[in-house]
């Protein structure tokens, strides 16, 4: 079959060769930690780079990548996923109703197993029947809130005494990497610069780690794999890039948007599932999502549709939403300082590339986060609070200029219409 998923590659300015991707991840990777790391010893707010705080944006960050991953697979067959809220909440009851009563294990197949049915009505309207795939998916979020809601009165209730939540179900133990995670957390304590840092960052990473973040951090390579390794993966792409071109050489273009979107409810589901089954939580709670459905479809834009670039996102907002958990305003405000710090390596980035605009726009807004953080003490605790959601449109807007998204995605394909 010849390719018909292709995607443009954008070449350097005058002609020289680009940085390869992995190196420019690595690269600002490093000027990231460096600007957290330098923040944390110049404000005092260790928390920054604490074990504690990383461990707590992994466990937060989660639901997010899965939310991510289920974004990736409906997009790429060309089927825009803003449902992917509402199949989250389909998944945070399904894992307490079966988690409460066979254990963890069986609400994280149930929870995939619900969520893949919001997927399935989804497909159902948007491929087989036409229907606008915003208004579904906003449909399926009121479906997902209303019909979880339904189902809480009439099998929690009697148990819980409360319509809103679910009795108390059992969890995923947690792991730790010993005697590593005993040895980082000494080298943190020492609180020597950028190396404590690094230890608290990376003792994060290896303790109190759930089987749900182990199944999330595999299902990105395996997504990658699958979608960019196999013959399965380039025909469900080229759905999301040329349709008419797919179904000529002999792709089904409805199975594969209907494999992909039941793929990607189930991803929803499993999100919930983590937000349910993983500790910390009592169980399920009404509003638990807390519109992280939006926020994994904003990871997954601002990855630019990529597996790897998801994983970015995810973390940079789970870092968030943990880091206002754990330390509240204090941390908050202190971002504002590392903020400034990346902002003045990006204006030299741009003044290398002679991109004048881009260099002044970088430093009057770098001069404005410094300002900030010059002038007041601690942000407002109605501000810190939503801090994710406010990072979300940040990324978003500075991402924008290089965002490619699937050439046909949010198209209506029908059979024999070109």
């Amino acid at each position: 079959m010849t390719a018909v998923a292709t995607e443009d590659k954008p070449k350097a300015a005058g002609g020289g060769s680009r940085m390869p991707g992995w190196a420019r991840v690595l690269l600002w990777t490093t000027v990231g930690f460096l600007a957290v790391s330098i923040t944390s010893y110049q404000t005092g707010v260790l928390a920054l780079t604490s074990s504690g705080t990383v461990e707590a944006a992994v466990r937060l960050g989660v639901p997010i990548l899965f939310a991510a991953l289920g974004g990736l697979w409906a997009e790429r067959a060309g089927v825009i996923n803003i449902g992917l809220e509402g199949m989250m909440i389909l998944g945070t009851w399904g894992g307490a109703w079966a988690g409460y009563q066979w254990g963890p294990l069986a609400g994280l197949i149930a929870a995939a197993v619900f969520g893949a049915l919001g997927g399935l009505v989804h497909a159902i309207a948007t491929v087989s029947f036409g229907v606008n795939h915003i208004v579904s998916g906003v449909a399926i979020n009121l479906l997902g809130a209303g019909a979880t809601k339904y189902l809480s009165t009439l099998l929690f209730e009697p148990i819980s005494h409360n319509p809103r939540e679910s009795p108390p179900v059992p969890k995923f133990d947690t792991y730790s990497m010993q005697p590593l995670s005993t040895w980082l957390g000494q080298l943190e304590d020492v609180q020597r610069v950028i190396i404590s840092d690094f230890a608290g960052i990376l003792g994060g990473l290896v303790s109190g780690v759930s089987p749900t973040t182990m199944l999330a951090y595999l299902l990105v390579p395996v997504s990658y794999l699958v979608l960019w390794r196999s013959p399965f993966g380039l025909r469900l792409r080229s759905c999301g890039e040329n349709p008419v071109a797919a179904e000529s050489l002999g792709v089904n273009v409805y199975r594969y948007k209907y494999l992909a979107l039941i793929a990607s409810g189930a991803l929803a589901g499993l999100g919930g599932a983590a937000l349910v089954l993983n500790q910390g939580s009592s169980g399920y709670l009404e509003n638990q999502t807390n519109n992280r459905g939006y926020i994994g479809l904003a990871a997954m834009i601002f990855g630019n549709w990529r597996p790897g670039g998801l994983l970015g996102g995810s973390a940079l907002f789970g870092y968030s939403d943990g880091l206002q958990l754990r330390s509240g305003e204090t941390s908050v405000h202190a971002l504002f300082y590392g903020a400034t710090l990346l902002l003045v390596v990006v204006a030299a980035v741009q003044l290398w590339r002679r991109n004048w605009f881009a260099s002044g726009a970088s430093l009057v807004a770098a001069a404005a986060m410094y300002s900030v953080y010059w002038y007041t003490d601690e942000l407002p605790e109605e501000l810190t609070a939503y801090t994710p959601h406010l990072v979300t449109l940040v990324v978003l807007a500075a991402a924008s200029q290089r965002l490619r998204p699937p050439a046909a995605n949010g198209m209506q394909y029908r059979r024999g219409v070109d």
